[in-house]
């Protein structure tokens, strides 16, 4: 059944008898609190084990005013490594570790006295049950009539010692033993049933889980959660990846669309750009604010005051230089200050040198316009 099983599986390992100690002991409380220690304590006394060595469980059967029956149940930690060895080589940890009699039990006699004989293995067990709890185990050593009117009344007789009803009023033979059903129902004379493999059977409290295994289990639940986690993460990375990539091949084509269109275009544009360049040559030739004359008269008209004169004019296709003489260097700033006031030549940005004084007292200046 192992290699039907993954490691997400949530599953129990139900032992078989001849692995367990069952016992059915009377403890002289009725508090839930003092079961524990005091089922260790009669179990170290009725094993050979240090509790170290052994793990154990137990299931109330009946509570009184005075005290309380249970069924301990003990295995031994090497033996169940052992059993569970090609579940532990996988890394599979069962949720729950019980006994399968006590399994049956609870599926077929969950309340009253019961007797569970069937097959484990090459071998015939029976399992004496009380209110859907394992009380007493044994393994039968044959299944000839002559072994079993043996057997069967010397596990009645232990039943009796152990303050059982050995009556049994539920007898329950496993389907693979149809054979020794009127030899059972003979010897025990109470009626037999015939029950089939329980799927599932039904689920108890009984739990023989060690705690390192426990311990086991909860750390491979949280690497499998790590690792959906990282899954997910390194999905969700790869999905980033691919978008980053995807946007970068439609950047891409798109660039190389638009690089296709200005190549096309490119004609057209080196037209427009030559075009404008040469309505840039000709402006001042076509523009009535660079004509010499139109500047000539607007720079006359800003002259302060006769006694400033200009000596010399020059023009280039956007850039005019003026010498003048003016009576004092106060008239050339003001002349300049006229210049840059005249809303006619705005269009020019005037920079004038600090005037140079001459013997006469008169002010000899320069300035120029260039283009805004």
């Amino acid at each position: 059944a192992v290699p039907l099983l993954t490691a997400q599986d949530d599953f129990v390992l139900g032992l078989p008898i001849a692995a367990v100690l069952a016992q059915r002991f009377h403890l002289p409380t009725v508090d839930p609190a003092e079961f524990p220690e005091m089922v260790r304590i009669q179990i170290e006394k009725a094993l050979p084990f240090s509790a170290d060595e052994l793990t154990t469980d137990f299931e109330v059967i009946e509570q009184t005013e005075t005290g309380s029956v249970v069924s301990a149940v003990a295995v031994r930690n090497d033996q169940l490594a052992e059993i569970a060895a090609p579940l532990l080589k996988r890394d599979y940890i069962p949720r729950q570790v019980t006994v399968y009699a006590a399994q049956r039990a609870s599926t077929h006699a969950p309340q009253g006295n019961a007797l569970l004989i069937y097959p484990e293995g090459e071998t015939i067990v029976s399992a004496v049950t009380e209110n859907g709890k394992v009380s007493l185990t044994r393994t039968l050593e044959g299944v000839a009539p002559q072994q079993l009117q043996i057997e069967l009344p010397q596990l009645a007789l232990s039943a009796e010692l152990q303050g059982i009803n050995a009556s049994f009023p539920n007898v329950l033979l496993d389907e693979t033993c149809y054979e020794l059903r009127d030899t059972v129902q003979g010897i025990l004379a109470s009626p037999t049933e015939i029950v089939g493999v329980e799927t599932p059977p039904a689920s108890v409290k009984l739990n023989l889980l060690p705690e390192s295994w426990r311990l086991r289990r909860l750390q491979l639940a949280r690497r499998g959660e790590w690792r959906k986690w990282l899954i997910w993460a390194g999905a969700a990375y790869a999905g980033l990846v691919f978008l980053f990539l995807a946007c970068l091949a439609y950047f891409r084509l798109e660039i190389g669309r638009l690089d296709r269109h200005i190549a096309r275009d490119a004609p057209k544009t080196e037209f427009v750009r030559a075009a404008e360049a040469n309505w840039k040559a000709l402006a001042p030739a076509v523009d009535s604010r660079y004509y010499p004359v139109e500047i000539l008269l607007h720079l006359f008209n800003s002259l302060p005051s006769p006694e400033v004169r200009i000596t010399a004019y020059n023009q280039s296709a956007r850039q005019i230089s003026v010498d003048g003489e003016a009576g004092s260097a106060a008239l050339a700033y003001q002349f300049i200050d006229k210049l840059k006031k005249n809303p006619e030549l705005q269009i020019f940005q005037f920079d004038m040198a600090a005037p140079r004084i001459l013997p006469n007292n008169h002010a000899q200046f320069r300035l120029e316009g260039k283009p805004r």
